[in-house]
């Protein structure tokens, strides 16, 4: 099973348009891919119609991924984060990510605990995210992602030593912008097991995400 819920299209900062994207995932084995472009208030109604009909286009003519519409909140005040997550979903986006507090980007502080306080589907690379908002997303069923992009998956371990600490949901995401970042089987296993999962957590994560 290959599922990734992060990934960005010519809609915001990556480099294919949906189409081309849909179908590389296709070709290397994607189960579920989610569509989930940058926005702020600027481009929210925008990025989620583009992104709906691109996937809607998709899923009509595949039997083998299922592509899901989404967006990823960034680099919002926390203060309107829960305005932008009920705004989102109300425009029809399946997937509603926030773009967490990275240690490489200038993200807010408090972003991580008002995306999960707003019960946002999953918290795109938390970074050195706090014990409190680990129990916080534990007991509010948000996923923590585990990921492999570069400068971002600098906290992978320590996110992962205190989601199992808390009983905290997992997900393993590519963020790609570009098809070189696209995950193959094994690469997905590497970043799960690098970051420190146990081949059962692994197969429990993939579960639960497909539960959800």
């Amino acid at each position: 099973m290959l599922i990734d819920l992060h990934t960005h299209t010519l809609l915001s900062d990556g480099s294919l348009i949906v189409a081309e994207q849909l179908r590389r995932a296709e070709i290397q084995g994607y189960d579920y891919i989610g569509i989930t472009d940058h926005c702020d208030f600027s481009n929210i109604e925008q990025i989620v119609s583009q992104t709906i009909k691109g996937c809607q286009a998709f899923n009509n003519h595949s039997n083998n991924l299922k592509a899901l519409p989404g967006v990823e909140i960034t680099h919002v005040h926390p203060k309107d984060i829960p305005v932008l997550i009920n705004k989102a979903r109300e425009l029809g986006a399946i997937l509603v990510g926030v773009h967490g507090e990275t240690i490489v980007e200038p993200v807010y502080p408090g972003t991580n605990r008002a995306a999960i306080e707003a019960e946002v589907d999953f918290l795109a690379h938390p970074g050195i995210i706090s014990e409190d908002d680990i129990k916080r997303a534990a007991g509010n069923g948000v996923f923590l992602e585990i990921t492999s992009r570069k400068g971002h998956c600098l906290g992978n371990g320590r996110l992962v030593a205190l989601a199992r600490k808390y009983r905290a949901q997992l997900i393993i995401n590519s963020d790609t912008h570009a098809p070189s970042d696209l995950y193959s089987p094994e690469r997905y296993r590497k970043t799960a097991f690098g970051a420190g999962l146990s081949p059962g957590e692994f197969d429990s994560l993939l579960a639960r995400i497909i539960h959800k």
